[in-house]
C-alpha cells in the first residue's frame, strides 16, 4: 500500500456496519461476514495510526456483540450505535476524539446516508467501501512515516478513556490522584526513530514550550549527530497505559549545558512531570561536571514553563523584554515529585552507570 501525501491527512475512518464493514444486515437476520479485504484494511489503518469508529443504525447490544464475535471490537473507538442521524453521530465523534471534520473519512453503502453527512458536514469525505480501498491503494490515506507513537495511537486513546474514568471517580486531593496514577517518566537521548515525533512536538506545542523554537526532522538529525548538542526525549507511562513521547529538550553542551528548548505535550498538562524532566537534565549535566543554564522567551501562553523552572530551583540571571536566562545554582539539586518514578538513560554517561532510576 502506498503512503499518502502530507496534505491529505486522514486521522479517522468511520465505518457503517451493514453492507459496509460486513456483508449483510444485522436486523434482518442475515448471515454476516466481514470480507478479508476489510479485515486487512482495519488492521492496516490501525497500524498506521489512523483511528477508527462506527456510525451505524443498529441496536448497541447486538452490534457490539457481533463486532466482538468478529474479533474487531477493540479497533473502534466510541462506536455510535442507534437511530439518530449519521451526521449527529459524527459530530459526537469529532468532539470526543478532538479531531477536525476535514480529517475524517465516512464509509457507508447508502447514498442517502452519505448525502446526509455531506450536507451537514461538508468537510467530511463520504465514500463507499470500494472507494475507500481505492483511496488507500492510491496513496491518499496512509501517512508517509509511522512513528512509534502513531502505531499505538488507538491504544493511547483507550488508555486516556480509562484515565478519565478513574479521575472522575477519584475522591481526594490532587497530589493523591497523581500518586494513584503510578507514573513513570523515561528520559533518554533521541534516536532516528524519535525525530518525526520530536519535530511534530516543536510545531504543535505552544503552551508548555520555553522558547518557541521549531526544528524540522533534518535539523534535529544534525543536532543528534553533533557532539556539542544533546536532543533528549521523555516518554510517560502510568497504570492505564502509555502517553507516548510527551517531552523534548534541545541542549548545547560544554562547561555549561544550555537548554535551548524544553517542551511538554499538552496531553500531560496537570501531571506536573515537567519538574521531573528538568531534574533529569540537570542531574545529567552535573554528572558531566557542567552547570545547567536555560533560555526562556515569554509569550502569552507559556508562563507555566517559567514557573516550572523557578520551582525546580533556577534563578534569573539576566532579563530583557523578550528573553530570560536562568541558571541552576551549583548547590541546588532539583527534587523529583514523589508521585513520579524517573528513569534516565544517559548514553554519554560513564559506562558503569548507563541507566539510573531516581525516585526523589
Amino acid at each position: 500500500m502506498t503512503p499518502a501525501p502530507a496534505e491529505n491527512t486522514v486521522k479517522c475512518v468511520v465505518w457503517d456496519l451493514d453492507d459496509t464493514l460486513w456483508d449483510g444486515t444485522l436486523l434482518e437476520g442475515d448471515e454476516l461476514r466481514v470480507p478479508e479485504a476489510n479485515r486487512t484494511l482495519v488492521r492496516v489503518l490501525d497500524e498506521h495510526g489512523i483511528l477508527q469508529s462506527v456510525a451505524s443504525r443498529n441496536e448497541p447490544g447486538p452490534a457490539e456483540a457481533q463486532l466482538r464475535g468478529f474479533g474487531l471490537d477493540q479497533y473502534f473507538l466510541h462506536p455510535q450505535l442507534g437511530w439518530s442521524a449519521k451526521s449527529a453521530a459524527l459530530r459526537t465523534l469529532l468532539e470526543v476524539l478532538g479531531i477536525g471534520a476535514d480529517s475524517v473519512v465516512f464509509v457507508d453503502d447508502s447514498e442517502f446516508e452519505r448525502a446526509e453527512v455531506a450536507a451537514a458536514l461538508p468537510e467530511v469525505r463520504c465514500v463507499t467501501r470500494e472507494e475507500l480501498h481505492h483511496m488507500v491503494a492510491g496513496g491518499r490515506v496512509l501517512p508517509r512515516r509511522v512513528t512509534p507513537d502513531a502505531a499505538r495511537r488507538r491504544e493511547m486513546y483507550q488508555a486516556e478513556d480509562r484515565r478519565r474514568g478513574h479521575q472522575q471517580a477519584f475522591q481526594g486531593p490532587p497530589e493523591e490522584f497523581l500518586s494513584s496514577l503510578g507514573m513513570t517518566l523515561r528520559v533518554r537521548d533521541a534516536t532516528e526513530d524519535d525525530l518525526d515525533r520530536a519535530a511534530e512536538l516543536t510545531r504543535r506545542t505552544h503552551q508548555l514550550n520555553t522558547t518557541g523554537i521549531t526544528f524540522d526532522r533534518q535539523e534535529l538529525a544534525e543536532l543528534v549527530r553533533d557532539p556539542g548538542h544533546r536532543v533528549v526525549v521523555a516518554e510517560l507511562d502510568d497504570r492505564f497505559g502509555t502517553y507516548g513521547t510527551i517531552g523534548l529538550a534541545v541542549l548545547s553542551t560544554g562547561p555549561e549545558w544550555t537548554v535551548r528548548l524544553l517542551l511538554m505535550s499538552c496531553r500531560v498538562m496537570g501531571r506536573n512531570v515537567g519538574t521531573a524532566l528538568i531534574a533529569a537534565l540537570a542531574r545529567t549535566a552535573a554528572a558531566h561536571g557542567a552547570r545547567t543554564v536555560a533560555h526562556f522567551r515569554p509569550t502569552d501562553r507559556n508562563r507555566q514553563m517559567l514557573v516550572t523552572y523557578r520551582f525546580a530551583g533556577f534563578a534569573v540571571t539576566s532579563r530583557t523584554e523578550d528573553h530570560i536566562v536562568l541558571t541552576l545554582p551549583d548547590d541546588r539539586i532539583p527534587v523529583v515529585p514523589g508521585y513520579v518514578r524517573l528513569v534516565t538513560e544517559d548514553i554519554a554517561a560513564a559506562p558503569s552507570r548507563p541507566t539510573q532510576e531516581v525516585t526523589r
